[in-house]
């Protein structure tokens, strides 16, 4: 909600640009109302790639990601245009930038030992344990993030190393990728807070109950997998399961819950984002609260893009 989409379309008026998304749900189809995808007309008026490339039953990997983006970095600047990567899907921008290393495979008896474990005591006592063995790593995450924290503890109890040690011991394989990082971020964080209230206000409006009611109907869904545990779809399919969607539509207060739920899971994913940025010691900070964030962003980018002009 800090105005990526806006910001990156707007350079469009300044420079020959394309635009790369960096963003793990915008990947999917049918995804449309609680993602914010770009609508029809801007992904018209500025080449987008990366959105709706896949169906969400299937999964898209952060390094799928990185061999992705790398081939159409080198296929924009063939065209003799500038490649933009917007999003905040900070795994896949590592992945890109870094590599990634050879983490262990799934360990089926491992997980489960992890999974009856969070069911006796909940997934924030496994947070809290992760955060003993790789602390770095614990604070990205919310408490609540089974995916990751028992993908994270899996790979802990497998190797007797830590995901955030994995990373460290990495070889870089795009030592060649210059790029020039930009973070939008609040001066206060208030504003962030109210930008994400409206935007998930008005995704309700826009049918997200609805858009969410249609993918469960698809049998191969189900609430496990990676796009319907994007933030917002998560918590739009926990209300159907609460209200028994079959038996009645949502009431007032079902969708007041729901507005709370889904900001409130904005807000956490928003925290951790930052956290992730501030670890990035080359990022270039633009305050996304400024009402001339756009006019400083071209002037920000005019001496550095001389070649592009």
């Amino acid at each position: 909600a800090s105005g990526k989409t806006a910001a990156s379309i707007a350079l469009a008026q300044h420079w020959p640009i394309e635009i790369i998304s960096m963003d793990s749900a915008l990947v999917y189809r049918d995804l449309n109302i609680g993602t914010a995808k770009p609508s029809r007309e801007e992904q018209l008026a500025v080449p987008h790639h990366l959105i709706d490339i896949i169906d969400p039953s299937k999964n898209y990997s952060a390094a799928e990601f990185a061999a992705d983006a790398s081939g159409l970095i080198q296929e924009i600047r063939q065209r003799g245009k500038l490649p933009v990567i917007v999003g905040g899907t900070f795994l896949y921008l590592k992945a890109l930038t870094d590599g990634l290393s050879d983490l262990p495979t799934a360990n089926a008896a491992i997980r489960l030992s992890i999974e009856t474990k969070a069911k006796a005591l909940g997934w924030p006592a496994l947070h809290a344990e992760l955060a003993l063995v790789d602390p770095a790593t614990a604070a990205r995450l919310a408490p609540r993030d089974s995916q990751r924290i028992g993908r994270a503890l899996e790979v802990w109890q497998s190797t007797g190393r830590s995901l955030t040690e994995h990373f460290q011991q990495q070889r870089s394989t795009t030592n060649d990728l210059s790029h020039l990082l930009i973070s939008l971020e609040p001066t206060d964080r208030k504003f962030l807070h109210h930008r994400i209230n409206q935007r998930f206000e008005l995704m309700l409006q826009n049918g997200l109950v609805e858009e969410v009611r249609q993918l469960r109907a698809r049998p191969d869904l189900n609430s496990s997998l990676p796009s319907m545990r994007c933030v917002g779809y998560r918590q739009t399919w926990e209300m159907l399961d609460e209200c028994d969607f079959q038996q009645r539509q949502p009431n007032p207060a079902d969708l007041a819950r729901l507005l709370e739920r889904g900001s409130a899971a904005t807000r956490q994913l928003a925290k951790r984002q930052l956290t992730w940025l501030r670890s990035l010691a080359d990022r270039q900070i633009l305050a996304c609260d400024d009402t001339e964030l756009i006019s400083n962003l071209i002037e920000f980018l005019k001496p550095r893009l001389i070649q592009w002009s």
